[in-house]
């Protein structure tokens, strides 16, 4: 190869326009992310606070199906643990709340200890050889939920 066949390098005037447009692009997208957090995580907030203790307590208290299939999973400590927690977040944010946050928070609470003890005596009964609540046996509570731990 001779220097007379020595190809030349053409730089498009575009390729710095094009580049500085790329390097912008990436820059919005990594903004983008930062201002929602890892992976899309919805901002930290009191509401998701609540939501967070309030799944505890309720996969706790039965919501996820035992892995084999036959019932659901129960943890009465656990669930009570959580509910015991959003009762402490409520009692130490008396007062700084918003309307909306107090009634959100007063509702889930008493209904995760309305649920709990509904979970709790139907254990009991199931413990104790009693017809559950919503079975054959039992006409006090028809279409009550059956509970298996």
């Amino acid at each position: 190869m001779t220097a007379d066949e020595t190809p030349k390098i053409q730089v498009d005037s575009d390729w710095k326009a094009e580049a500085q447009a790329e390097k912008e692009r990436l820059a919005a997208t990594e903004e983008k992310q930062a201002e929602n957090g890892p992976r899309g995580l919805p901002p930290a907030d009191f509401k998701g606070l609540m939501g967070i203790l309030a799944s505890q307590a309720m996969m706790g208290l039965g919501m996820v199906q035992d892995p084999g299939g036959k019932g659901v999973m129960v943890d009465l400590e656990g669930s009570k643990f959580a509910i015991d927690l959003l009762d402490v977040l409520q009692q130490k944010t008396t007062g700084n709340l918003s309307d909306e946050e107090d009634k959100e928070i007063n509702q889930l609470l008493v209904e995760l200890r309305a649920r709990f003890v509904q979970i709790t005596q139907l254990i009991a009964q199931q413990a104790s050889g009693a017809p559950a609540p919503g079975t054959p046996d039992d006409t006090s509570q028809p279409g009550s939920p059956i509970i298996t731990p």
